[in-house]
């Protein structure tokens, strides 16, 4: 099994069983190993009194796109911390991709960083993950 193979299929048992971010309208666009790519379009139910994007809104899909990139391995891997910078805002109707990308693993420990963008490439906030990898696999190698 090639890495992206074991990521796909890692991304596949996790989504089965991830009923947040289906919950919130996200997709899975792209998975590889320590990496993925989330997209979510503004629905009236992610805007705030501010006639924008919920911050928890943006926060949750840069930490969904995080939790694919570090389980892209078959090692089960939790959040350790999470930070994020709000750069600009996202309006109703935006298409919002988050871009996790490993910065650096090492034994059990993981940094990422989630960039997402509206539709236009604009950024719109910045993230910063830390990963723990714990006990279990999201699927057993053995299966074909």
């Amino acid at each position: 099994m090639t890495p992206k193979q074991r990521a796909e299929k890692a991304a596949a048992a996790m989504w089965s069983d991830d009923r947040a971010s289906g919950w919130f309208g996200m997709e899975l666009v792209e998975v590889d190993e320590g990496r993925a790519t989330l997209a979510l379009t503004v629905a009236e139910q992610h805007v705030n009194g501010h006639d924008i994007c919920h911050g928890g809104v943006t926060f949750s899909l840069a930490d969904s796109a995080f939790a694919f990139a570090c389980n892209s391995r078959n090692q089960s891997t939790v959040a350790q911390h999470n930070t994020i910078t709000y750069i600009a805002p996202a309006r109703l109707g935006d298409r919002l991709t988050a871009e996790a990308r490993e910065v650096s693993l090492s034994g059990r420990s993981g940094i990422y960083d989630v960039t997402v963008r509206n539709q236009e490439g604009q950024a719109v906030a910045e993230f910063r993950g830390a990963s723990r990898a714990i006990k279990g696999q999201l699927f057993d190698e053995g299966e074909s």
